[in-house]
């Protein structure tokens, strides 16, 4: 068998694990899997991390975010840490936002803050109108803006959940 084959054979093999253990909510199972060598395995495992993990899953997306060396992996992390909506995933996301290499990574990270709507990331969002990138500029908008609602409104609900950035 080539090496790309049983390379694919091997990830497959771990997917069908890996649905066992969601079905049994193992969230330790996914958090070391969230720093295995194929990128595919962690990008899903992130996913499965933030649907199962609840807010100890901060933790270690937050790690990911930080160190995962594939910006597709970063961006999912990202893109998860917003789906949790906890304020205490704001540190990791102002970090990839001030200093990701990745214009993708920053977008999302930006992103993601508008979603969890706090204001502890305003100073970010408008530090991050001044990015290099006009993707990570609008993200930065489309965040800020929905901030400026929550503050009006007095509410975070799924309707700023949903158009946070």
């Amino acid at each position: 068998m080539n090496r790309n084959l049983k390379e694919n054979y091997d990830r497959l093999e771990l997917i069908e694990e890996m649905e066992n253990e969601f079905n049994n909510k193992n969230t330790e199972f996914f958090n070391k899997l969230a720093f295995h060598h194929d990128p595919v395995i962690r990008t899903r495992s992130i996913c499965i991390i933030a649907e199962i993990g609840g807010e100890e899953a901060v933790n270690t997306i937050s790690k990911v975010l930080a160190k995962d060396f594939d910006e597709l992996v970063r961006h999912e992390a990202a893109f998860s840490l917003g789906q949790l909506g906890f304020t205490s995933g704001i540190k990791a996301l102002s970090d990839a936002v001030k200093d990701d290499s990745s214009i993708f990574v920053r977008h999302e990270a930006a992103v993601a803050l508008g979603i969890i709507g706090s204001e502890d990331a305003r100073g970010i969002l408008i530090d991050a109108l001044n990015d290099s990138s006009e993707e990570v500029k609008k993200s930065a908008i489309v965040a800020l803006a929905n901030l400026d609602y929550i503050f009006k409104s007095k509410k975070i609900n799924q309707f700023t959940r949903l158009t946070g950035g």
